[in-house]
């Protein structure tokens, strides 16, 4: 009897190592059967201007209710989650996928900078990439009382920047191709890597076994990106998605390596500059929210 592992997915660019391992039989190859369970919207105002107010959890009740065993995300929110987590979910080790995100002003804007953000509203979403990482962006060039981020789904903050009542707005692909092809300025942008959480009784041999073919989709994807482009593009809401096509992603942009242990010196750097900005409390420890179960792939 094959072993099973339930996994919870949001972003497909995350997720597409687990797709890829799905849809071309790798994890049957390797003796494990992955459910998947669709991350699940919450129901919030269109705006959210205080992340207080959005649970660090959010879409990622799925896991929380038992549902799924197992799911992706940045590396800052997954300390939060974990610490946050009513089930006892710990970072297992970093995910496959590294993300990006980049922000956009609209065609033609005045926004054409970071600079020219200082005081002005960019729409990410609270307690994920796009929110951590336009916080680490932006303290570069401005004072941390000088950025401003407001809560909105996608979809709704890239047409809030079109029509002008954002400034940008914070995407990661497919989003980031259309908003190329679409003409939107690009702002600055992003690389930063994520980490998975598991529940306690995740059966570290099915753990094993998906890993392994993991690794393989990893090799398969790096071998002929835009072979799995069609993933991307179909993850866009109609009508975006007739917008671009395979031939309009850069293909470097997309970036997947085989997963390995999140270690003490990365947790330990990304918590206190959580903790600088208030987004965890002080008092987490890393033995008690890692424990590392990446396996080796040999």
């Amino acid at each position: 009897m094959a072993k099973k592992l339930i996994n919870e997915t949001s972003g497909v660019i995350f997720s597409l190592p687990w797709f890829v391992a799905r849809d071309e039989g790798l994890f049957e190859r390797e003796g494990v059967e992955v459910e998947f369970v669709k991350a699940k919207q919450p129901d919030l105002p269109r705006v959210v201007e205080d992340h207080r107010l959005v649970p660090s959890i959010w879409v990622h009740k799925p896991f929380e209710d038992k549902e799924a065993a197992v799911y992706r995300a940045c590396h800052w929110g997954q300390i939060r989650r974990s610490f946050d987590s009513g089930i006892g979910g710990q970072i297992i080790g970093k995910r496959a996928a590294i993300g990006i995100q980049a922000l956009f002003s609209a065609p033609g804007s005045r926004f054409t900078h970071p600079q020219t953000l200082r005081n002005e509203r960019i729409g990410v979403r609270f307690h994920a990439g796009s929110h951590y990482a336009t916080l680490q962006q932006l303290e570069g060039f401005l004072e941390r009382d000088e950025i401003k981020t407001v809560h909105m789904s996608i979809r709704d903050a890239y047409e809030a920047v079109r029509s002008g009542e954002l400034a940008a707005v914070s995407l990661m692909d497919p989003w980031i191709t259309l908003a190329e092809k679409e003409g939107f300025q690009k702002i600055i942008e992003t690389h930063y890597v994520g980490s998975e959480i598991a529940a306690d009784g995740v059966d570290p041999e099915a753990w094993e076994l998906a890993h392994r073919a993991l690794a393989e989709a990893v090799r398969r994807i790096n071998a002929d990106k835009r072979k799995y482009l069609h993933y991307l593009i179909d993850a866009l809401p109609e009508p975006y998605r007739g917008r671009i096509t395979a031939d309009d992603f850069h293909l470097p942009r997309l970036r997947y390596v085989d997963a390995e242990p999140y270690s003490r010196e990365d947790f330990d750097q990304t918590y206190k500059w959580l903790v600088s900005w208030g987004l965890v409390s002080d008092d987490a420890k890393f033995d008690e929210l890692v424990d590392n179960r990446i396996p080796s792939i040999a």
